[in-house]
């Protein structure tokens, strides 16, 4: 497992933590394998900051990359038992056919002490976007629960604005498509919705996206923790996931959730509409069957588990922070597993719905 190591003068440390919930940024430098970087560091998430291991934005400003990356985010996975159904999930989306960032555990150091187990999570950006070839494109992060694709907050009320909800991340085109695309989605009849949506959002990838939400029953998945992507070649929105510490049966604490919780049909408004159209409700049912059959399998998934524990288990007990013993690690293979056969049997049982 590969090591970082963060130095960070006191004075800088202090600005850090006079309130851990601004997004306060200081210099710090990162060494990887030998190599030093001048980067910015923050602390990241919402709920997480709260705890004790705390999870980290890393900016690099010299050199201004790493290996192509300008953002690293480092996730404690302090709420996971498994710490890995972030990185099963992003893997599993993208064996599923959709846009999701690569991630890898590593050991980190700061000022020469241990702070354990992390994940480096690529960001989802235009170095994102430059790494693997694809188009440029204005890219929104789904930042809190307004962002259901509704003109409606979750709680009923009417939103201020149509991008309520949504943060720009890399503006490269103006704001109007994805005003556009709200409008489409609550003012069009059902007639003009099905033939407008296709031509500003790739369904197809939507609908693969959905499915990968609905198997790993990330609740908070459907108006929340994801990005969208506009693609300035084929002019259509792509959706990526985002923080997913809380699926394979757990949720964002850590604890178990009901097999039945996340509906085959999933959450938002964009998805009841798009599963109004017979059409899009047929592909989206061949999806989920694809995903059962081949990759949402307890024969496919057990490997990587297997792999992930090797790799992870020599430095759990160097983890100052987890507070769940070396027994309930290993025991997450199991009870991953466990969900995975289960939650495929409610799904199969649900499709009757995609009738």
């Amino acid at each position: 497992m590969e090591s970082y190591f963060i130095e960070i003068s006191k004075n800088n440390l202090r600005k850090l933590y006079k309130n851990i919930w601004t997004e306060t940024y200081v210099f710090a430098n990162l060494i990887i394998e030998n190599k030093r970087y001048d980067v910015q560091i923050g602390f990241r998430g919402n709920q997480l900051r709260k705890h004790k291991k705390k999870s980290y934005h890393i900016k690099f400003q010299r050199p201004f990359f790493m290996d192509g990356h300008h953002e690293l985010h480092l996730n404690a996975e302090y709420n996971d038992p498994s710490l890995m159904r972030n990185k099963l999930s992003f893997d599993f989306f993208q064996k599923a056919g959709v846009l999701a960032p690569d991630s890898n555990h590593i050991q980190l150091f700061i000022n020469g002490k241990s702070e354990g187990i992390y994940l480096a999570i690529e960001s989802f950006d235009q170095y994102y976007l430059k790494r693997r070839n694809l188009p440029e494109g204005s890219i929104y992060y789904a930042t809190n629960n307004d962002a259901n694709f509704s003109l409606y907050t979750p709680e009923g009320y009417l939103k201020e604005t149509l991008l309520d909800g949504y943060t720009p991340k890399y503006t490269y085109q103006d704001e109007n498509h994805l005003k556009k695309l709200m409008l489409i989605i609550n003012t069009k009849p059902k007639e003009q919705f099905d033939e407008e949506i296709e031509k500003i959002l790739d369904v197809e990838k939507y609908l693969r996206w959905l499915a990968g939400v609905v198997c790993t029953q990330n609740f908070d998945g459907f108006i929340h923790n994801y990005a969208l992507y506009h693609n300035s070649k084929t002019r259509l929105f792509e959706i990526s996931p985002w923080d997913y510490d809380g699926s394979w049966g757990r949720n964002l604490h850590g604890e178990p959730l009901e097999l039945e919780y996340v509906p085959i049909r999933g959450y938002n408004t964009l998805t009841a509409r798009l599963l109004e159209n017979n059409d899009f409700k047929r592909r989206y049912r061949q999806i989920i069957e694809m995903l059962l059959q081949e990759l949402f399998t307890p024969a496919n998934i057990r490997p990587q588990i297997e792999e992930l524990q090797t790799l992870i288990l020599p430095y759990i007990e160097k983890d100052p922070y987890i507070q769940k013993n070396r027994e309930i690690f290993i025991g997450e293979k199991d009870y991953i597993l466990e969900f995975i056969e289960k939650r495929s049997q409610f799904l199969m049982e649900q499709l009757q719905l995609l009738a």
